[in-house]
């Protein structure tokens, strides 16, 4: 199992946590069976960024971001060089630490898809 620190977040997780997840699952999938509900408005399909997350430490041993994935990053609130889509960077045996960003941008739900 690998570690993933998830720093607080005013509304999702507000004292931050310290979570495991196996090798090869999402960030996503991770957050959301440790009770963080992270959104996911396209229900993890690459197709809205909702799920945007920051990785602090440890994105190097994350599998690297398709340009599906690349493109809707480039429509993220707060993007950063260490953004990816939390529903398709997947969990390698590295710790991570990883923060949600205070803000996120519907694509689907506002029409701007």
């Amino acid at each position: 199992m690998t570690q993933i620190i998830v720093l607080p977040h005013v509304e999702l997780c507000p004292d931050g946590t310290v979570i495991e997840a196996a090798a090869g699952t999402s960030i996503c999938d991770a957050l959301l069976e440790n009770g963080i509900e992270i959104e996911h408005a396209c229900e993890k399909s690459c197709a809205c960024t909702t799920c945007h997350v920051i990785v602090r430490e440890g994105i190097d041993s994350l599998n690297e971001a398709e340009e599906e994935e690349e493109d809707l990053l480039d429509k993220a609130w707060g993007l950063e060089p260490q953004s990816r889509l939390s529903c398709q960077a997947l969990v390698a045996e590295t710790p991570l630490v990883v923060e949600i960003p205070r803000y996120t941008i519907n694509m689907a739900r506002e029409g701007k898809h």
